[in-house]
């Protein structure tokens, strides 16, 4: 599933008028149809409703609403927030066309007239403001909303929720609070950042005909379960432990024994044939009651010896002494092996940034959002703001594939393509869930051709897992990143064995 900024999902409707022929009232009508169905779940036939309509293309979508609403028989106030020169085009059209078809609507004169009217109903759909909003709310917008939000009914929005900017950059707005959202063809960027993101409520998308192999390829999309089982590779019945890669985990002291034992059964969990561990010799017996399928190589002080790995994971529980520092930097300039860094890895690698341009193997960084603050200088409020452009800047300045967690996790390839990964719950909020991860993506990247398929399926697994184990016999609260490590048996044979709607199984 595509997700577009604004001015893209623009250049998307014209290919479908200028491609494919397709009438702007059409798309609108089919637009305001397929919301219309979607928005029903939430919509029973006793409700009282009322519709917010506004300028352009989403108010022309309320008017459609509206007018199919009240065909299948719901109570509906259809109301027009803004002056009628501010209706034209095709919203104009289906304006004529609800009124023609019988229907009565009104006019906004005072909020007084409106809050009498929300007051007594159950539903409110805003289809005020679609993608264009930038910046503060204007009047009557910002008191509309106001009012609404302040009100006890269910609150759905259409296309996203008026005041919420669809694309990122933008902090300081206030919006409508919805409890649900219908998207129309394609999530918007403003749906995956954390401050814009509780606007929407629960979510799903509509399509409404766009000719969809003509559409242009921005190369951003959603990924989710139904691509992981595209993509993630069959186990071969004549394979043995080579052929499913040997990886190495670097990390861990005696004061963090527990982050290295967990990337590497983890990464057991997760296919991987086999992994050695290297870490200060003094956590090898806390570490190796717990994982007894791995090795121990030589660790502590110096950088082991990485040849014959198919897969390096470095940086979980390793502190963060210079002599650390060192380590990754050789590895970074001198080793012939793909390599994930995390955890103190990405503090210490801060000093070695301009050798991983240089680099020509895979390099994948995992950082969160307050490590990414760290290796770019900028603030974390920076970071989440404008997640997708700085992870997209990174990622290419750099040469490195780069695993921004999170909510919405942002996996970027160098060459700029970007997938997300909305999978997972709070529960994940707790230490050692990004050893874990760690691990999975070890364990993909060694058995998959395509690394950005091997990082986007490894976070999938990850938080499908946790989503899983919350659904049936643990909460959020009680839910350990160990859980999550034997969880992992259960979502490969959910996986084999039938088919699953990830956002289904999101609390």
């Amino acid at each position: 599933m595509d997700i577009v900024t604004a001015q893209e999902m623009y250049e998307r409707d014209q290919t479908a008028l200028e491609v494919a022929g397709l009438e702007g009232k059409w798309l609108m009508e089919n637009a305001g149809r397929a919301v219309t169905y979607d928005l029903l779940a939430h919509i029973h036939k006793e409700h009282r409703i009322v519709v917010l309509i506004g300028a352009g293309n989403n108010g022309g979508d309320g008017f459609v609403i509206a007018r199919t609403l009240l065909n299948l028989g719901y109570d509906v106030e259809a109301w027009q927030v803004v002056p009628d020169a501010k209706i034209t085009g095709d919203a104009e059209a289906h304006k004529r066309i609800f009124q023609a078809s019988g229907h009565p609507y009104r006019r906004l004169k005072s909020l007084e007239d409106l809050n009498t009217s929300l007051c007594r109903a159950d539903v409110c759909i805003d289809a005020m403001l679609g993608i264009g909003v930038k910046g503060r709310l204007r009047e009557p917008y910002a008191d509309i909303v106001r009012l609404c939000n302040e009100k006890a009914v269910m609150r759905l929005a259409v296309d996203l929720p008026t005041g919420v900017p669809a694309d990122e950059g933008e902090k300081d707005f206030e919006a409508f609070e919805a409890h649900y959202t219908s998207i129309i063809e394609a999530p918007k960027l403003s749906l995956f950042l954390q401050h814009a993101q509780p606007f929407y409520g629960k979510w799903s998308v509509v399509e409404i005909g766009l000719p969809v192999k003509q559409l242009p390829d921005h190369r951003r999309r959603l990924w989710e379960i139904a691509d992981v089982k595209k993509t993630l590779t069959n186990r071969d019945a004549y394979s043995h432990k080579g052929s499913h890669g040997k990886g190495l985990v670097i990390g861990g002291s005696r004061q963090m024994p527990g982050s290295v034992a967990m990337t590497a059964r983890a990464a057991l969990r997760s296919g991987a044939g086999l992994i050695a561990i290297s870490t200060d010799p003094g956590a090898i017996s806390s570490i190796s009651p717990f994982i007894q399928e791995a090795t121990f190589v030589e660790g502590g002080g110096q950088v082991p010896d990485v040849s014959g790995y198919d897969g390096v994971a470095v940086g979980m529980g390793m502190g963060r002494e210079s002599l650390r520092g060192e380590w990754i930097e050789r590895l970074v300039c001198e080793s012939k092996t793909p390599l994930l860094i995390d955890a103190d890895g990405l503090y210490l690698l801060k000093n070695s940034l301009d050798a991983l341009k240089q680099r020509e193997i895979p390099t994948v960084l995992t950082p969160h959002p307050g490590e990414f603050a760290h290796l770019t200088g900028l603030s974390i409020g920076e970071i989440l703001q404008s997640p997708f452009s700085h992870s997209k800047d990174f990622a290419e300045r750099y040469g490195v594939y780069l695993v921004l967690k999170g909510p919405s996790t942002i996996i970027t390839g160098p060459d700029g393509e970007q997938r997300v990964d909305v999978s997972g719950n709070s529960g994940l909020a707790k230490g050692g869930s990004g050893d874990v991860l760690s691990g999975i993506l070890l364990s993909m990247m060694m058995q998959t051709d395509c690394l950005m398929d091997a990082l986007s399926n490894g976070c999938v697994l990850h938080g499908f897992t946790a989503d899983l184990l919350v659904q049936d016999g643990h909460s959020k609260v009680d839910l350990l990143a160990s859980d999550v490590i034997e969880g992992l048996s259960r979502t490969f044979r959910t996986l084999s064995s039938s088919s699953i709607s990830l956002r289904s199984l999101c609390p």
